[in-house]
């Protein structure tokens, strides 16, 4: 057993639902990344566009260490002008590759401030009450982690919605082995027990 290294296992969990998010877009059409599946709107490379702002804001702003320090921030960030929910979804004029390599370049900000600073660094939140602004790198490594896995998820549940492919990560599915008619024969048995279960 090799000596424990905290950040390098916390980073490790973060690539992890990084590579899982990107991949739910693989081989789908511009539409079906796009596509919002959900009554709130929620959609593939809306998700990714999303990530890649929490990193950029966390791992940058948080601890001095601006993205955008050089260039103004794209109209979608996070200020009092950007439309609600801007960060959630990408126009027509926004392309896959344009999000997809922000979300990249989102890694390499985020992995050089993480190989920068320890654990205990000290940054501030900028968007948080000043009672809670104060916060450690190995915080937000949690918290960014937390937020990365759970969109992975919902892009799991849409990914699924458009086409029915399923799994954690690419050769990696998870799952039990079974076909087609398999998995609807099973859905069918949720769905029987569902409504006997309501009936009672």
């Amino acid at each position: 057993m090799s000596e424990p290294d905290p950040k390098a296992d916390l980073l490790r969990y973060l690539q992890d639902a990084r590579d899982a998010l990107l991949w739910k877009l693989d081989g789908l059409p511009e539409y079906d990344v796009r596509r919002p599946l959900t009554p709130t709107g929620t959609n593939l490379l809306g998700l990714v566009k999303h990530v890649a702002g929490v990193e950029l804001g966390y791992f940058g702003d948080t601890f001095g260490r601006p993205f955008f320090d050089k260039a103004p921030p794209p109209p979608w960030w996070y200020t009092e002008e950007a439309e609600p929910n801007a960060d959630m979804w990408a126009t027509a004029d926004e392309s896959r590759e344009e999000i997809v390599g922000l979300y990249r370049q989102a890694w390499e900000h985020s992995d050089s401030t993480i190989a920068a600073l320890t654990l205990d660094a000290v940054g501030h939140v900028p968007w948080w009450p000043a009672e809670r602004r104060k916060v450690t790198l190995h915080h937000i490594l949690v918290r960014v982690i937390s937020d990365t896995q759970r969109h992975a998820g919902h892009a799991d549940i849409v990914r699924e919605l458009i086409d029915g492919s399923a799994g954690l990560s690419q050769g990696k599915d998870s799952l039990p082995p079974g076909d087609r008619a398999w998995w609807e024969g099973h859905r069918s048995r949720l769905e029987r027990v569902a409504r006997e279960a309501g009936n009672r």
